[in-house]
Order: C-alpha cells, then sequence, then structure tokens
C-alpha cells in the first residue's frame, strides 16, 4: 500500500467481462483474461484479489488457472487477496486454511476472504495458520448488500454482530503486534498493521458510526469493495472510514477491468485509481 498506493485490483473474469474483451467464456478465455490483468499490473499495485467462484465455475481446469495465477502473481512480486468467502467449523475449516494458507499448498494466497458468521472463533485454524506462515485474512464485518445489515447490524448483549468482528479483529493484531515489538512497529513512519484485516464496504453510509465501531483500534488493512464503479468516492469514504483511512485497500474491479483487454489502458485505468484513491484517503 505504501508503495504503490492503497487499491487491490480485482481478477473478476465473468462472462460480461470475457465477451466485453472479445474472449470466449470458456478456460481459454478464463486464462487469457486473468493473465492479461496479471501482465497489466503486476509489480505496480498493491495486491490483486481473485474472485474464486469464477475459476470454479469452469471446474478443474479453471481451478488449475486459478493456481497459475496465483503462481504468476508471487513471482511478479505481487501480493494475492484469494476472495473465496470461506467459513466452517472445526475440521473443515481447518481444511480451508490448509488449502489457502499453508506454505507450498497449490492455492495458497498472501490473504484469503472469510465469512465468521458462524462465529468469530470458528476461523481459528485459518487465523492461527496466517499468523505461523506470515500471511493474512480478511474477515467480513461490515457489506453494502442490502441484506447483509439484518445479520451484521443485529445486536447483542456485547454490542453488534459487526462489533464483535471488529473486538475480534483488534485482539488478534495486538496479541501478534506485541509479540513482533519493536521489530513490528513498521518503517518510514507508516504504522505496522496485523494479519487480521476486515471487509467494510465502502458505500455502507453511516453504518459505522450507528453502530459505534472503531476501525482505528483494529489497527489491521480494511478491505474496501465499493470504490469507482460502484459509487463510492472521497466523501463516502471519509463518512465510512473516518481515522482510519490509512488503513483501507480500497477494491476496484469494473473500473480497471473494463479498460481492457490493452495492457497500456489497463495502466492508465489502474494510475487513474489509484490517484483517486490517495486523494480519497489522504487524512
Amino acid at each position: 500500500m505504501h508503495a504503490h498506493g492503497p487499491v487491490c485490483v480485482g481478477i473478476d473474469p465473468h462472462p460480461g467481462l470475457l465477451e466485453r474483451w472479445g474472449l470466449d467464456d470458456d478456460v481459454d478465455g478464463l486464462r487469457r483474461f486473468a493473465l492479461g490483468v496479471l501482465e497489466a499490473v503486476g509489480g505496480r499495485v498493491a495486491a490483486v484479489k481473485p474472485q474464486s467462484a469464477f475459476f470454479e465455475r469452469h471446474g478443474a481446469r479453471g481451478v488449475a488457472v486459478l493456481e497459475e495465477v496465483l503462481a504468476a502473481a508471487r513471482s511478479a512480486g505481487t501480493l494475492t487477496v484469494l476472495d473465496v468467502k470461506r467459513g466452517d467449523i472445526g475440521s473443515t475449516m481447518a481444511g480451508y486454511a490448509d488449502a489457502y494458507l499453508r506454505d507450498g499448498a497449490p492455492l495458497a494466497a498472501d490473504a484469503v476472504t472469510l465469512s465468521p458468521y458462524l462465529g468469530f472463533e470458528s476461523l481459528r485454524p485459518a487465523l492461527d495458520l496466517a499468523r505461523r506462515t506470515g500471511r493474512g485474512v480478511f474477515v467480513l464485518a461490515l457489506t453494502s448488500n442490502p441484506e447483509g445489515a439484518g445479520v451484521q447490524h443485529a445486536r447483542t448483549a456485547g454490542g453488534s454482530v459487526a462489533g464483535q468482528m471488529v473486538a475480534g479483529a483488534a485482539e488478534e493484531n495486538a496479541r501478534t503486534l506485541a509479540e513482533a515489538g519493536p521489530d513490528g512497529a513498521g518503517t518510514d513512519g507508516v504504522a505496522a498493521l496485523g494479519p487480521v484485516g476486515l471487509v467494510v464496504g465502502a458505500t455502507t453510509g453511516s453504518a459505522v458510526h450507528e453502530l459505534g465501531l472503531d476501525l482505528a483500534a483494529v489497527r489491521g488493512p480494511l478491505l474496501a469493495p465499493g470504490v469507482g464503479a460502484q459509487g463510492a468516492g472521497a466523501a463516502e469514504l471519509a463518512e465510512v472510514f473516518g481515522d482510519a483511512r490509512s488503513q483501507v485497500l480500497a477494491a476496484t474491479s469494473r473500473g480497471v477491468l473494463r479498460a481492457g483487454p490493452e495492457p497500456h489502458a489497463l495502466r492508465d485505468a489502474l494510475d487513474a485509481a489509484v490517484d483517486a484513491a490517495r486523494a480519497a484517503l489522504t487524512l
């Protein structure tokens, strides 16, 4: 984020984008699209975020392309956030953690998205493995879909459901950063962030304020979908994130991908997205 700007580019090869790029909705089109995005932005962006569903819909060969994309990103020195939104309990959650966070796993990414709605502690296998391997997780906290509020805004004896996710992430990061000691304090005046981030939609409006959430206290990255094509700009980011804006990694997909397939056009769109995000997220 410090080196390349606070933007994460989604790799979302849905049928409409494949058609826009002049590609067939098959494994070959999937591969050309995904690797084309990576060729254009690899080494120039804070992270890429492949959406696993669009690879899985092509079966085993599509998952093989996802493995190839993750490996190519590693070779390019670009961080990956694999958008899988997994969540389960016990040995099943441990299996998901092993699939995405273990060193040497074919689908290993630098971070994954997780769904905590079987309880924050149900994520424990992934939280612990991410800490051991130096990887990260992004836990769903406040999503922008209208139905999300019914669960995430619900009040409990200890606050809101979203508040439990904020508190859980803050506790995990406090422990990790304390164990890291002075060496984990950050560099170049940029505060260190812990490995547990949150997904907070950039279009969730006043929800953070109304629920009394302290996002800055999380001391972890905040993945913010909804920037750009979905309508969130400077005003929306200020309203949602407030003093935590320096922790935000703005996720953009269509705003960059629809500029393709020419690499120079994708790079120009990325540069514009980074400039806009930097301006919007400056405190």
